[in-house]
């Protein structure tokens, strides 16, 4: 069996949203990952919200989603850098309360930053047969359980608003959809459930952009996938 045919069903951080395999880390969680001699791979994710019709198929569902995580990750740093900004021009106030506010927001980056880099190695996992659905819709489901957690970051992070709670809301149900296309029973050929990933991976970017955590046409950089050995990728069905 290939690396590609061996994605597993994760856990999940959310009813019905799967969840990347992860270990502990102090404070927050973290992926499991070791050296490998050929190192960290960035992963070139597509456009924030690629021009033209909604992408349909498994591939295409998942570079979706990948993208949707990146930009979340990359919103969330962009913000974060702007506040110390500001900070630096208000003077620094003294308190446990701004301390553990920061730790706060350090550890909603971070967790998106995880969830952006484990949706990039869905990316990097695709297979490049076009009779290989089962496997394909299994990178489609894992990237998109890695969007709907970094939509709970941005969601953290914008206070509960109505639009990132919708924004949040969405990514989670195309993780369901995606999770129901991989299904056993369906393993990515059953159209009617991948029509209805197709439908709610486009409502989750719209969703994404009127949260503000997503411009049409914005390029996204790449996103690092971390180092991974074969042993990793065997414990993890990769």
């Amino acid at each position: 069996m290939s690396e590609r045919d061996r994605q597993e069903h994760m856990g999940t951080s959310h009813p019905g949203v799967p969840r990347p395999v992860e270990t502990p880390h102090p404070g927050v969680t973290q992926a499991v990952e070791t050296p490998h001699p050929g190192g960290t791979q960035p992963v070139e994710t597509p456009q924030a919200t690629p021009e033209g019709p909604p992408p349909t198929g498994h591939a295409a569902r998942t570079r979706s989603a990948a993208s949707r995580a990146a930009a979340v990750w990359h919103y969330l740093e962009q913000r974060s850098s702007d506040d110390k900004h500001e900070d630096k021009h208000e003077g620094e106030t003294a308190g446990d309360d701004k301390h553990e506010g920061e730790a706060v927001k350090k550890e909603i980056v971070w967790k998106a930053a995880h969830a952006a880099r484990v949706s990039a190695q869905a990316v990097a996992v695709l297979s490049t047969d076009a009779s290989a659905p089962a496997a394909d819709s299994r990178c489609a489901r894992n990237a998109s359980a890695s969007a709907a957690q970094a939509a709970q970051m941005g969601r953290l992070h914008d206070g509960a608003d109505e639009l990132s709670t919708a924004a949040c809301q969405a990514a989670v149900e195309a993780s369901r959809a995606a999770a129901d296309a991989a299904g056993t029973g369906a393993l990515g050929e059953d159209e009617t459930l991948n029509a209805r990933s197709d439908e709610a991976e486009a409502a989750a970017v719209a969703a994404a952009e009127r949260a503000g955590w997503m411009r049409p046409g914005r390029h996204v950089p790449p996103v690092p996938t971390g180092m991974r050995s074969p042993e990793l990728l065997s414990m993890m069905h990769l």
